[in-house]
């Protein structure tokens, strides 16, 4: 348990607008929000995840950790580099951690023998009554880039938080190449906004939203003449990618 008396400790006594260099661990699974406000998710931290604690500083607008009260703290993901803000009353789940994150280091060929159990990981999240959820990566309900990320997680592989910090991560790959777990994106043209995982023959799996034709997690294919939200993604077909290695924290 870590209290906002410790922390506004460790502010006292560091310099401004910086990160403590202090980590964390979450001891639940966790909501990080985009805001202060805590109004609109960004992302979440399942139990086990490490962050780290910004210090704000005197004149950029955000919440003093030295005066007042204050809604939500910034913090980052350890493991994906990832900010957030964490709501004040969610720092009785932090503990500090018993030891710095050690960032797994994979092969390829380390990968591709487990990307078995993580299509399997995604198989299972299908059968679990779920909805699309903006920010969400943890079980049930997921974003797109959430559900590979935890996919993936599973079997310890670390990936980017966002589809576009996805699609930068991994190695382009011609659609004809395509092979069961590699990740497929679509977006506009300047940027991915959207990720699934390639199952083989020409199928795929995502989470998407209402506005795409579908709640939750669904399969889809490649063919453009199939089902209409089949269609809708194809026609925002960017390319795909495949992950080489596990994402090192910068």
């Amino acid at each position: 348990m870590v209290s906002l008396a410790e922390i506004r400790l460790q502010a006292a006594s560091s310099s401004e607008n910086h990160i403590i260099t202090t980590e964390y661990r979450s001891q639940v699974n966790l909501n990080l929000y985009d805001a202060p406000t805590c109004e609109s998710l960004a992302t979440q931290a399942a139990a086990g995840r490490h962050l780290r604690i910004f210090i704000p500083s005197a004149d950029n607008g955000e919440h003093l950790l030295t005066t007042g009260d204050i809604p939500a703290i910034r913090v980052q993901l350890v493991e994906d580099d990832y900010p957030g803000w964490l709501a004040i009353t969610d720092l009785d789940h932090l503990e500090p951690a018993p030891e710095p994150y050690q960032a797994p280091v994979f092969s390829r060929e380390d990968i591709e023998a487990r990307l078995d159990a993580v299509i399997a990981f995604t198989l299972r999240a299908i059968e679990v009554p779920n909805e699309y959820l903006w920010g969400g990566t943890v079980a049930p309900n997921y974003d797109c880039s959430g559900l590979m990320q935890a996919a993936f997680a599973s079997e310890g592989i670390r990936l980017p938080r966002d589809a576009y910090q996805q699609e930068a991560f991994t190695q382009a790959i011609p659609l004809a190449e395509l092979e069961p777990g590699d990740l497929i994106f679509f977006g506009t043209p300047e940027r991915a906004t959207h990720v699934a995982l390639y199952l083989g023959d020409g199928r795929y799996i995502h989470s998407s939203g209402k506005k795409d034709g579908r709640n939750g997690i669904g399969i889809d294919t490649l063919n453009p003449d199939s089902h209409p939200v089949s269609q809708f993604y194809y026609q925002r077909l960017r390319g795909a990618g495949r992950v080489m290695t596990s994402y090192l924290p910068g």
